[in-house]
């Protein structure tokens, strides 16, 4: 039954608590009459979603010391003290103890409802910040920034949770657009040195005669108009980490400077005469097998090793496609809060062409497609249809499987977990939607 919210009214004369009783429940309130403290008490706790009511002169325990008992178990349960006319002063000193507001006898129905309705609103917004902050508490604050349910990313998740504290170098693989500076930030986020600089180096996009410099920097006098002092990458990044992007460009020769500044954890700039000592950790990424790129002689064995101490391998997109419906719904939403417009509905329709994409461009790729359907450049449909890559070739039962969970959790997303209403939309009856959630270990309280 549709409630405004509920009630607990506690009056020791059983007219005036029939009566605001009912007042409460023709303005749509589920209310509980009790004629004691003691009863109500019993009721209360701190997960209660409700406001107490209460006379403040009755036999035995009285309101206030009512309101005193609630306040231990929850100071931010909104409590109304009726009161008579002489007991304003007390009332006013209840509401510097904790009480929420006091209403004078004899009582004016239409102001009792509408201080209920705000104290309800109170808790609401209490009881709903509680949750969030319960949430984030929960998910370390990973599953906000890496995003997904598949065993691929949970995995991924407990790993970064795991590792991250320590000193030890670490190695992300993974293809272009995976997110690998994603993860080398959570990396660092999750560190004890996430309060120091978190520094990001695209080695293939610097030019091999600057990017020497740009990792070392140099002293006044280093070489031809190098007039003043300039403090390299690594420098900026003492006591915090180093992300060295697209290793496998680095030039071979700046790989055995890499490999001595990891060895000793000390630099000197180009120019200078003195060691300085560096505390950082170093996470670098590639998109190429460096292991088969030593062999062949292209990058340094040595440093492969050094660097190699963990390693992280991040999954295609087209290896998780139960989270193409998550991450889509994310970025559309994003860019459509950015762009200040509405995100469009996410149909089955263009969740089957999400779903059979093949993604070349991985998490980026579907990133962009989102923003453009979000500023309205076409639906996902056709935008797929101008994409020259293929489908994934995995086999059918494969593909409709990933298909039905997306469909599955996108209707238990959409109806807030309530399983009649997703029976009604997905026109199922709720013993087939029961077993085709257990089969796809899709859970319901995971969208409530």
């Amino acid at each position: 039954m549709n409630t405004k919210g509920l009630v607990i009214y506690v009056d020791n004369d059983e007219h005036v608590c029939k009566a605001a009783g009912q007042t409460l429940t023709l303005a749509g309130y589920t209310v509980h009459c009790f004629s004691g403290a003691q009863e109500a008490l019993k009721k209360i706790s701190p997960e209660w979603q409700g406001v107490l009511v209460t006379d403040v002169k009755m036999p035995g325990m009285d309101g206030v010391e009512l309101m005193l008992q609630v306040v231990l178990q929850d100071p931010d349960l909104p409590v109304i003290l009726v009161t008579g006319h002489g007991d304003v002063s007390m009332a006013v000193d209840a509401m510097r103890k904790g009480a929420y507001d006091f209403i004078e006898k004899p009582l004016s129905s239409k102001h009792l409802v509408n201080v209920v309705g705000r104290a309800m609103e109170k808790r609401r917004l209490i009881l709903d910040n509680r949750a969030l902050r319960a949430e984030v508490e929960r998910n370390n604050g990973l599953e906000s920034v890496i995003i997904g349910r598949s065993d691929n990313i949970v995995q991924l998740r407990e790993m970064i949770l795991n590792i991250a504290d320590t000193d030890a170098n670490v190695l992300i693989t993974g293809e272009t657009g995976t997110g690998k500076e994603l993860i080398a930030s959570c990396l660092h986020e999750q560190s004890r040195r996430k309060n120091n600089r978190f520094v990001a180096v695209n080695c293939g996009a610097l030019p091999e005669s600057i990017i020497e410099n740009e990792l070392f920097g140099h002293d006044p006098g280093a070489f031809t108009g190098a007039d003043r002092l300039h403090i390299g990458k690594f420098e900026l990044a003492d006591g915090g980490t180093l992300f060295l992007d697209e290793i496998e460009s680095m030039p071979f020769l700046l790989q055995v400077r890499l490999l001595r500044v990891l060895q000793e954890h000390s630099i000197e700039r180009l120019g200078g005469k003195d060691s300085i000592d560096i505390d950082l950790r170093v996470v670098a990424a590639s998109k190429e097998d460096l292991l088969q790129s030593s062999e062949q002689g292209n990058f340094r064995a040595d440093l492969y090793y050094r660097l190699n101490v963990v390693t992280i391998e991040i999954p295609p997109l087209r290896h998780r496609s139960e989270d193409i419906s998550l991450l889509f719904t994310y970025f559309l939403n994003k860019a459509a809060t950015r762009l200040g417009c509405q995100a469009p509905e996410l149909s089955s329709t263009w969740l089957h062409q999400l779903m059979k994409h093949s993604w070349p461009g991985n998490v980026r790729e579907l990133q962009s497609i989102a923003e453009r359907t979000a500023l309205g450049l076409g639906n996902t449909c056709e935008i797929m249809a101008t994409d020259s890559e293929s489908a994934t070739n995995r086999p059918l039962k494969s593909q409709l499987a990933a298909f039905e969970k997306c469909i599955l959790e996108q209707e238990l997303a959409r109806n807030s977990g309530n399983i009649t209403k997703t029976c009604n939309s997905l026109e199922l009856p709720r013993k087939t939607l029961y077993y085709k959630m257990k089969k796809h270990d899709v859970k319901r309280e995971d969208y409530l």
